[in-house]
């Protein structure tokens, strides 16, 4: 571009990098999300499709950035922690979190016709995801921030389990709400079994932990590959972090190759899977899409 005599403004712009040898964390978090389900008349307490949705937007975002280690996803927020190395964008603040916010909001209307097609629902309006960026200087920091999402996710779901059954079995939400204040997990549990018979062990893990990202190596079409996985498991022990020793050490060696047969009725695997299959054929990636089978993983 030609300079000119008004390129002086650019004098004004103010670039904040994030400090270096630190771990970057950029949460979406959806805006208005509340009316946004309503709307759409999402299931309550929890809509596996809805969930499902975010997690496909949560893999495109780990497919563009090979610089993120792990992705943790529950209700309407994800997280993506980027590797203390990162370099994308120089690590200016501003750039990563506008581009991340911004292709999560694609990737999610994107997706929406796969997913909810089955249940002949049109988007009504455009969602909004807001983000900010938080750094972690140290390997527990991190832990301890993924730990906190992941205890939030068990707190709000024993919550929201026991007062929606409580409302469909009658009372009001303001009766449901009154019912269960002051109350701890423990009389939120005997709710759920004495009133319902339900075990609330016995939810979707989905629901009870959230869906982890990872990128890994999987067997598919008898080739090593890498995929974006869903994992639902324990972020909070140390179990996790043994067996997957590369989210905080991209040095460290593992030879799992991860089979894919748990895991293909996943729409986050059904899509690479698709995609891999036009790609051999040659066709576009926006050609039609084959069915998506969901179904909620209760181990």
């Amino acid at each position: 571009m030609a300079l000119s005599r008004f390129e002086y403004v650019k004098q004004f712009e103010q670039e904040e990098k994030l400090l270096p040898n630190s771990w970057i964390v950029v949460r979406i978090d959806g805006k208005g999300f509340h009316r946004f389900c309503n709307v759409h008349a999402f299931n309550k307490p929890n809509d596996l499709d809805a969930l499902q949705l975010m997690n496909l937007a949560g893999m495109t975002v780990m497919q563009e950035f090979n610089e993120i280690a792990i992705g943790y996803g529950q209700s309407d927020e994800y997280s993506f922690v980027f590797r203390r190395e990162a370099s994308v964008y120089q690590r200016r603040r501003d750039k990563l979190v506008s581009y991340v916010a911004s292709l999560f909001t694609s990737a999610y209307m994107f997706h929406w016709k796969r997913i909810f097609d089955q249940r002949a629902l049109a988007m009504r309006y455009p969602p909004s995801f807001d983000a900010r960026a938080v750094l972690y200087p140290t390997d527990e920091n991190l832990r301890d921030y993924l730990s906190w999402r992941q205890a939030d996710v068990h707190v709000n779901n024993l919550y929201n389990t026991t007062f929606w059954n409580l409302v469909a079995s009658g009372l009001s939400n303001a009766d449901a709400e009154k019912r269960l204040q002051g109350t701890l997990a423990s009389d939120k549990n005997e709710i759920l079994f004495s009133q319902f018979g339900i075990n609330y062990n016995n939810e979707p893990v989905m629901y009870r932990k959230g869906t982890i990202l990872l990128p890994k190596s999987v067997n598919a079409d008898g080739k090593k590959q890498r995929f974006i996985v869903p994992l639902f498991e324990d972020l909070i022990g140390d179990a996790f972090w043994t067996k997957h020793p590369e989210v905080l050490d991209k040095k460290a060696k593992t030879d799992t190759v991860y089979e894919l047969d748990e895991h293909k009725t996943q729409p986050v695997i059904l899509y690479q899977l698709e995609v891999q299959d036009r790609r051999k054929a040659g066709m576009s990636k926006t050609e039609p899409k084959a069915k998506v089978l969901l179904e909620p993983d209760s181990s």
